[in-house]
């Protein structure tokens, strides 16, 4: 099992939202919920304007109870996704651009329309 402390920042998966708060995975053995008390620091009209089932998110531990492997959970006080969403890079166009697939695109076909014909005709003695 993982060691968990009060006040320690992990990372986990959002498994189910309810009117109250939204429950986390961890591990095999350790679930935890964040209380919609502890999402924001304003008021949360809905919590999927925050989370969605299946985020993988960061959460502050505010309490553990060891013999049911469940978390207090908080993310009102920490950038909960560090690692939410990727960085946008914008695409650079190789300096052969397109040139080499147009060399390999007819090749390639005649290769598969061989393919084709071979089978076809194996098919047919």
């Amino acid at each position: 099992m993982a060691k968990y402390t009060k006040g320690k920042v992990v990372k986990g998966t959002v498994t189910c939202i309810e009117s109250y708060g939204a429950f986390m995975s961890f591990d095999e053995y350790y679930s935890g919920l964040i209380h919609i008390s502890e999402i924001s620091k304003g008021y949360v009209r809905d919590i999927h304007d925050f989370l969605n089932v299946g985020d993988h998110i960061y959460v502050e531990i505010l309490d553990i109870d060891e013999e049911e492997a469940h978390l207090k959970l908080s993310i009102k006080n920490i950038n909960y996704k560090i690692n939410g969403k990727f960085k946008k890079h914008r695409i650079r166009e190789t300096k052969s651009g397109f040139s080499t697939l147009s060399e390999k695109l007819p090749i390639w076909i005649e290769n598969e329309i061989k393919k084709i014909k071979n089978t076809s005709n194996s098919i047919d003695k």
